[in-house]
């Protein structure tokens, strides 16, 4: 296929020449041709900074401004690889994510440069864009025009941080035969044009943004508007000052834009498609009524490993089939035996879900690329000849397949396994919940407790009525916990931070309602009741579950 030996060096100076307005960010409007300008003079000045027989590495520690997408353009152009850093890390974790992928520039700007202080980054050269040193700098290359030769399809371009929900963020490798192919096929199936504008605000630092956000914009050779961080508040605001018609969103956003105050003018705007994953199937359909525009829900494994499309006509709480290419299975990782279809009772209840849920693997071809300097994360994610996802599924009869939550954020209560997305699901329904976190807290005794965390309003014994009207809610699922908090932590890309609150569990400084044993009633949970807990844990030789 074209898309498969064209590079996105070539997609860059497909733009020279191209005179039309390109790229909106605040008061700025810049055409294609000036970004690629740009683009061509940052890439002659890459060349010349990288040491020779190092690897072409330069991290951009920067917001959603112009200079992110013209360091990636540049990063095409020379042959190089951009490292996205995040600048909500901190400390030894942000210079151990600029050491681990082998920086040898870091592009950043003035407002993050106090994260650099203190940091031991040897080897590494800073730039400051906006600085009188930083515009010196690029000044004899000035003129430079763009030359896609030195690209191959097979070149990294990207080396994007996972946000796992345990130990250090992973690099994942990205190739430019690998981006342009991935934006070729949004733009196929979104049917993007030229007159297009993709509003991109969420950080480019993360591969959404730049896979599903810029790279089919560049494709199409459709603008791009950037917002420097995401703004509920000013979305509307932002779509209709550029006409935007596209943009993508993970984690909480969309909860964060239903949040807003209605207008009467939410609908009047150009938006036609909100791509991204997360919103679920109640927000999405909220979302579509009061602004609207179409969101369209899809899973994909941030290392292009696996991929499922929604399906029209897909059954309630399913997110689709697998894509075309894709042999996707659940699996049970112990035996490697495929998972039986899903049992649901006449309520839609899952009824063998100890059964039928199981890790979603890709058995077929797939673009997964590796991780950087990481072969144990590369071990466990090609296993058997099969890319693993570490998501839980399960399947039903028809081939659709159902979000089930992280391998880790299984549960296991009195001896059946359980899915936190599952249960997740169900407490979403509670009119207080304007959000759910389900996650595993240890049992005295054997196995786990599940614990909840609810932003919103809390009524205990609104929640308890709430709990027993809800017919697909099995005894074995419902809270021991209840943490209530006035707003969700949140990643950098707004996902919840459930390692924090699993880490944290019912000892936290907000306020906490449990059930007793054997009861259905909520009640708050004391320092009494911490120091019994604490006693029988102990009694039992479980106290170390205790400590995170």
């Amino acid at each position: 296929m074209e898309s498969t030996r064209r590079t996105v060096a070539q997609l860059v100076a497909d733009r020279w020449g191209d005179h039309r307005p390109g790229l909106w960010f605040e008061e700025q409007v810049l055409t294609h041709h000036e970004v690629t300008a740009a683009a061509a003079a940052r890439a002659a000045l890459l060349t010349d900074l990288l040491p020779p027989k190092a690897h072409p590495h330069l991290g951009v520690l920067l917001d959603n401004t112009p200079e992110f997408p013209m360091w990636l353009s540049a990063a095409a152009l020379a042959g190089a690889a951009v490292a996205g850093v995040n600048p909500t890390r901190r400390g030894p974790e942000l210079a151990r994510d600029i050491l681990h992928t082998e920086c040898r520039v870091l592009i950043t700007e003035q407002a993050h440069l106090p994260l650099l202080d203190g940091l031991e980054l040897p080897g590494v050269r800073v730039l400051v864009t906006g600085t009188q040193p930083y515009a010196d700098l690029l000044a004899p290359y000035t003129g430079a025009e763009p030359d896609p030769t030195r690209a191959t399809p097979a070149d990294r371009l990207l080396l994007y941080f996972t946000s796992g929900s345990t130990g250090a963020p992973k690099a994942a490798i990205c190739s430019q035969g690998r981006l342009a192919a991935a934006g070729r096929a949004l733009v196929d199936r979104f049917g993007v044009r030229r007159d297009d504008v993709h509003y991109i605000c969420m950080p480019m630092f993360h591969g959404n943004a730049v896979i599903a956000d810029w790279a089919p914009a560049l494709v199409a050779g459709a603008g791009v508007a950037l917002r420097r961080r995401f703004s509920a508040s000013g979305f509307l605001d932002d779509v209709r000052a550029y006409r935007a018609t596209y943009f993508t969103y993970v984690g909480r956003a969309v909860q964060y834009l239903l949040a807003t105050e209605p207008r009467p003018d939410d609908r009047d705007t150009p938006l036609r498609t909100g791509f991204g994953t997360e919103a679920g199937a109640v927000d999405a359909a909220a979302f579509e009524e009061r602004f609207g525009v179409r969101l369209v829900e899809g899973y994909g494994s941030s290392e292009g490993g696996a991929a499922i499309q929604r399906t029209p006509g897909a059954p309630p709480g399913a997110i689709g089939r697998a894509a075309p290419g894709d042999d996707l299975a659940v699996v049970d990782p112990e035996t490697r035996k495929e998972c039986p279809p899903a049992v649901f009772g006449e309520d839609g209840r899952l009824l063998n879900g100890t059964e039928a849920i199981g890790e979603l693997v890709n058995r077929g071809p797939n673009p997964f690329e590796g991780y950087w300097r990481n072969p144990e994360a590369d071990a466990a994610r090609r296993r058997d000849g099969w890319y693993w996802t570490g998501d839980l599924f399960y399947r039903d009869t028809g081939g659709f397949l159902y979000f089930a939550g992280r391998t880790d954020d299984r549960l296991r209560v009195d001896s059946e396994n359980l899915a936190a997305a599952v249960i997740e699901n169900i407490l979403a329904r509670y009119e207080g919940a304007e959000a759910v976190a389900v996650y595993a807290v240890p049992d005295p005794v054997a196995g786990d407790q599940v614990m909840a965390t609810v932003a919103g309003t809390f009524d205990p014994c609104r929640f308890a009525e709430f709990l027993l009207a809800q017919p697909d809610l099995g005894t074995k699922m419902t809270p021991r916990f209840v943490r209530v908090v006035r707003s969700m932590p949140v990643t950098a890309t707004n996902k919840i931070q459930r390692a924090t609150l699993r880490r944290e569990g019912f000892r936290c400084a907000d306020p906490v309602w449990w059930r007793p044993p054997g009861k259905w009633a909520y009640r708050k949970f004391s320092a009494v009741d911490l120091a019994r807990l604490v006693t029988e844990f102990r009694a039992r030789g479980r106290e170390e579950l205790l400590t995170g």
